[in-house]
């Protein structure tokens, strides 16, 4: 069996918003920021708005955001896909692609998320704590920083912009 450190974000497949396949092999050479979202979370506002300003900054940089909702966390993304995508547009206008609802912890929890989660466990654990929980990937596909879900996205600015000159 191969180790899973040998692998990369680029050898899943997970489901967008709509429920078709996508293959994350199609962002290699992106730096990523994965972040699990909540559109009933006190962190909601904030984040989305900062999420916003570096994808407008960096889109075409070889930099993309990919935000997978999740409910385990005080049920605070309740809703379908229709209405978290109705959400995400309209009150945040987000551009960055977001997926299918996933769990991010538990024995249910998403390929992708447990593959994180071992890349970079975090100050307690593996576990993920909140929505938000932030992973920085490099263009290899490679978890370089795992950020808690209290730091505003322009903190990560400067760890981003390094990724995307080292290339």
């Amino acid at each position: 069996m191969a180790e899973p450190s040998s692998k990369s974000v680029y050898d899943f497949t997970v489901k967008d918003i709509r429920g078709n396949d996508v293959n994350l092999s199609q962002y290699s050479g992106k730096v990523l920021l994965i972040v699990n979202v909540a559109s009933q979370c006190g962190l909601t506002q904030t984040n989305y708005k900062e999420l916003s300003v570096l994808y407008e900054k960096y889109r075409n940089q070889e930099f993309d955001i990919l935000a997978f909702p999740c409910n385990q966390f005080l049920g605070q993304e309740p809703g379908t896909n229709e209405e978290i995508q109705e959400v995400v547009c309209t009150r945040f206008k987000a551009e960055f692609p977001i997926f299918d609802k996933v769990e991010v912890n538990g024995k249910n929890a998403a390929p992708l998320y447990q593959f994180l989660k071992e890349q970079k466990g975090g100050l307690f654990g593996d576990g993920i704590k909140w929505n938000f929980t932030k992973f920085l990937v490099n263009k290899e596909g490679k978890v370089v920083e795992r950020y808690a879900p209290t730091t505003s996205p322009l903190k990560i600015e400067k760890d981003i912009d390094k990724l995307i000159q080292s290339s």
